[in-house]
Formats: C-alpha cells, sequence, structure tokens
C-alpha cells in the first residue's frame, strides 16, 4: 500500500478513491443504547460508510479535577460523572458494531484510554481514530499501532512541528496513517476551517488527508470534496433541538444526505475525465448550429464586388465560416444575393 493510501477493512483510502464519509456520533446519543442505535439506523439511510462513536471510560481516562469544556449538564455534576454516564459495556459495544456491520457500515470509535484501545480491539475494530486532545498519549499511539491497523489522526489542537513529530512516531511505530484537518471550535466558523492545510498535510506528510468538520454547514465538507479530501468526518444529530454540547456544530441528516450525493457527484466527475478533442468532435452537429458564417447584410445585386462592410457574421456555422472573411473580399458575385440566407460558395465567380 502506498503511503497516499491506506486500507480500512476492505475499504481504500485515498489514491483516488471516493471519499470515506464518517458520520460522527461522539456524545450525540446522551447516552442511551437505543439512541445509539438509531443513529446507526439513520446514518446508513443517509449515505454514511462508517460511523463513529467515542468510547469514554471514566476511571481509565479522567479524575474529578477534570473540568468541562461547556458546562451544559443538568444532571453530571462533574465531567467525570457525566463520563460514566456516557459509558457503555464491551456487550452493549459489541452489539452496537454488529449493528454496524448488519447495516453496511465500518464502525469506528475514538479510544481515550488503553483500557478503551483494548476494548475495542476485541471487537476487531478496523482503524483508530485519535481525537485532537490526544496528539501527546503516546500511550494510546503504541496500543493502537501494536494492532496493525491504521490511525487516524486529528490535527485541531496541534502546531506544525507537534503534527510533524506525531506523525513521525506513529511511523516509527510501524501504523499507517492519514491525517485530518481539523479546528477545535463548536461550531467552526466558515473563516477558521482552513481548507489550505489540507494541502500542506498531504505535501510534507504524503498521507491520505480529511476534513473533520465542526461546521455545523455543509460547504466546508463540499469544498473539502472538491479541493480532493481522501475523508470527511461529520457530526451528526437527528435534530438541532437535541440537547448536548456539540449539537450547533452538527449536521442534521439530511443535510448528511446532500453530503453523500456531493461526494458521489465529485467521484463521478473525477472517475470520467473528458478529451476536449473527441467532445467537440462528438458536438459536431451542435457546433454547425451555434458557430457562424458569412452573410450579405443588405441585398447584392450579381457583379458585386464584395467588401468587408457588405458581410457580417451570423448562424448557423454551415456556410462560408466568418473566418474566411479576408479571402471572400475582393470576390465577384455570380448571382444576387440577399441578407436573409448565408453567403454561399457557389455564389461567387
Amino acid at each position: 500500500m502506498s503511503g497516499l493510501s491506506v486500507a480500512i477493512a476492505e475499504r481504500q483510502v485515498g489514491d483516488g478513491a471516493p471519499a470515506l464519509l464518517i458520520a460522527e456520533v461522539g456524545q450525540a446519543h446522551d447516552g442511551s443504547l437505543g439512541t445509539a442505535h438509531a443513529f446507526i439506523d439513520t446514518a446508513a439511510e443517509a449515505g454514511a460508510e462508517a460511523i463513529k462513536f467515542q468510547t469514554h471510560i471514566a476511571a481509565a481516562e479522567s479524575t474529578l479535577d477534570e473540568e468541562f469544556r461547556v458546562k451544559f449538564s443538568q444532571q453530571d455534576a462533574t465531567r467525570y460523572d457525566y463520563w460514566r454516564r456516557m459509558e457503555f459495556s464491551g456487550e452493549q459495544w459489541a452489539g452496537l458494531a454488529a449493528h454496524a456491520a448488519d447495516k453496511g457500515l465500518l464502525f469506528l470509535s475514538s479510544a481515550f484510554s488503553v483500557a478503551a484501545v483494548e476494548l475495542l480491539h476485541r471487537l476487531g475494530q478496523a482503524a483508530w481514530k485519535i481525537g485532537s486532545g490526544e496528539y501527546k498519549s503516546t500511550d494510546l499511539m503504541q496500543a493502537m499501532a501494536a494492532t496493525g491497523k491504521p490511525i487516524l489522526l486529528s490535527t485541531g489542537m496541534s502546531r506544525w512541528r507537534e503534527i510533524t513529530d506525531s506523525v513521525a512516531a506513529i511511523r516509527e511505530l510501524g501504523a499507517e496513517l492519514a491525517l485530518f484537518q481539523c479546528t477545535s471550535r463548536y461550531p467552526t466558523p466558515l473563516d477558521r476551517v482552513g481548507l489550505n492545510v489540507l494541502d500542506r498535510l498531504r505535501a510534507e506528510h504524503g498521507c491520505p488527508v480529511g476534513l473533520s468538520d465542526h461546521s455545523g454547514s455543509i460547504y466546508p465538507a463540499l469544498a473539502a470534496l472538491a479541493r480532493g479530501a481522501d475523508m470527511i468526518e461529520a457530526h451528526v444529530v437527528f435534530d438541532r433541538r437535541m440537547f448536548g454540547p456539540d449539537v450547533p456544530a452538527s449536521l442534521n441528516f439530511e443535510e448528511f444526505r446532500l453530503l453523500a450525493d456531493g461526494r458521489d457527484a465529485f467521484a463521478r466527475m473525477d472517475a470520467h475525465p473528458i478529451d476536449k478533442d473527441r467532445e467537440a468532435d462528438e458536438l459536431e452537429a451542435m457546433r454547425g448550429l451555434f458557430t457562424k458564417s458569412l452573410a450579405p447584410v443588405r441585398v447584392l445585386p450579381k457583379g458585386t464586388v464584395l467588401t468587408a462592410d457588405m458581410l457580417t457574421a451570423k448562424k448557423p456555422g454551415s456556410g462560408i465560416p466568418a473566418a474566411e472573411l479576408a479571402a471572400v473580399v475582393g470576390r465577384r458575385l455570380s448571382i444576387d444575393v440577399d441578407p436573409d440566407r448565408l453567403l454561399r460558395r457557389d455564389d461567387l465567380e
């Protein structure tokens, strides 16, 4: 596999393949297993190829000292309590993974502890996502790389030097790699999306690149697709009136469907380059309708010696081409002509 392509299960990512579309549920299920399963069904209907959750194990990743990024919860006294409420058991995660497979979706979940890596590895997860805040978590990188599966790294909180260091560390561990441009603002204003970063990531690191978007709009993802992004990850919700800290940064599923349709349209266009000469040959009849030929500007009697001011260009292009004006000037008419038809070669002596 070349550096510009990685394989997630049987799905090639990069190297000209259609962009992988990942529906990011994150914590939008709000701790409800039934809601998490409903996200799988709806993501499949909306055209996603992968669904991604986040696997939090509070005791393995957090403490009571962790503060809320956004104090949104009225039922969780601490961030630690919130992570506890977001936990699913290993059996429940296995059920979600099986459901995703039944729907033809790649099952992915970001791991925030080595214990979460071990849990997800037992489920056969096909790739690893490292969230923006985990760019210094070498223990996670080591545990993920040891599975032999590719690592998808988000760069939302990293400086350029830190991205370079993370890439080097992951490659030194022998793992295949893909990078996401990400802006860790919720929601991300359009002027902070950073599409320019995609080109630099690809040029400097020679790997598939994508956009992990938090704008709550389809436009950044569509623009990234137009720039050749290999992956698109977007948060999803059923409705923007739902509860949760990421709702303003999410797409609803109708918007995700538009994104999926756009991806398919872009992929179809990219897969079928055209040859301009052959296209013009196939449109020869239409070219004749839309191009122009020489025609008299007024009634001209037989014997008239033609001058440039006696002629103009009119449709269709089935007569003497307008470009031959200089060659026609000075020729003598062999018959009377009038301006309601094209000048013909047999009109000339």
